[in-house]
């Protein structure tokens, strides 16, 4: 009796190989966020495949809001400078659900290095050299999120206080405009925690008293972390919202 072990072999499907193939070519920097793609017709003769798997591929790359459809016009990179998504991964939303004027306060900018938690979160050695920013977020003239963020520095680099007061709240907008860097997705994890020290002072509020803590690890192209960021928010009259599909 043969005791071997054959393990199946495993197929990427040829529509999964091409969207691979147009991913390499926006990490590569072939098309930038907001350019517009080759045609189906022109994709389908570069890869020596039919126009039906070159739309599956596309289909597959727009419902990750990597690629955008826009009808009679063509496909085009998204972008985070677009209206409507400047703000595509900021969750707090007004109790009341009225619009709110959002404000950015600069607290600080500063170099340093990963200790082994945060070079496992962002992919990277001990001791890679990192940026640290702290900003205050404020909804209609009031504090509610003390944001703390680590970008590795490579990336990034000419990251300063300057580009983060300069980016109006957006910082994967400037992330994009200004580095090339392109957010594709997020991963959060929310608990409750206590107030406590400089984030009590910042946001104006006693010690012990309650916040939602948003801890994110968000991703570019290729699924590389490019980003941790803790969000301390108050939520005394704004809730977390969230779609579900």
């Amino acid at each position: 009796m043969n005791d071997k072990q054959y393990s199946s072999p495993s197929y990427k499907p040829l529509y999964d190989q091409i969207k691979v193939l147009i991913t390499q070519s926006l990490i590569g920097g072939e098309w930038r966020p907001g350019d517009m793609i080759p045609s189906e017709i022109e994709l389908a003769s570069r890869y020596k495949v039919s126009q039906g798997t070159v739309r599956k591929a596309i289909d597959a790359l727009a419902s990750e809001n990597i690629l955008i459809r826009r009808q009679g016009k063509g496909t085009f990179v998204a972008t985070h400078n677009a209206e409507g998504i400047k703000l595509r991964f900021l969750r707090l939303t007004s109790a009341d659900g009225q619009k709110e004027v959002l404000q950015n306060e600069f607290l600080s900018c500063t170099k340093g290095k990963a200790d082994s938690r945060m070079a496992l979160i962002l992919d990277l050695k001990a001791g890679a050299s990192i940026i640290e920013v702290k900003r205050l977020l404020s909804f209609s003239g009031r504090p509610l999120i003390y944001d703390h963020i680590v970008v590795p520095a490579s990336p990034f680099k000419g990251l300063n206080g300057a580009k983060v007061e300069e980016s109006n709240g957006s910082m994967y907008s400037m992330y994009e405009s200004q580095f090339g860097v392109r957010m594709i997705r997020a991963e959060e994890r929310l608990k409750a925690v206590a107030a406590s020290g400089e984030v009590a002072e910042a946001l104006g509020l006693k010690n012990h008293e309650p916040l939602l803590s948003i801890e994110r690890v968000s991703f570019t192209y290729g699924d590389k972390p490019m980003e941790w960021r803790l969000g301390l928010c108050v939520t005394d009259n704004h809730h977390y919202m969230n779609e579900l599909e």
